[in-house]
């Protein structure tokens, strides 16, 4: 549990199948991926990745609505909009 901790601590992101790895080549010990998931989970750790929902707005942004959505625009000139250009 202790080099499994050490390994965790240095590569947060390492997941079990990179700590079984990480465990046979830098220290000689073979080791089940089933055994790791669950020392793993008897310490409360787990490998950081990008979860589920994440690209879900934050409730707390404002979302604007589209005002021309009743217009209908049939003619040059007849509705203008600003554009933000961003520079680099």
């Amino acid at each position: 549990m202790n080099l499994i901790d050490e390994i965790y601590t240095k590569y947060p992101f390492y997941g079990i199948r990179r700590i079984e790895k990480e465990l046979e080549k830098k220290h000689s010990i073979i080791v089940s991926r089933t055994h790791i998931r669950r020392l793993m989970k008897e310490m409360g750790i787990e490998a950081i990745y990008p979860k589920k929902n994440l690209s879900k707005p934050n409730i707390q942004n404002h979302t604007y609505p589209y005002l021309l959505r009743a217009l209908t625009i049939d003619h040059p000139n007849q509705v203008w909009g600003k554009t933000s250009l961003t520079s680099n």
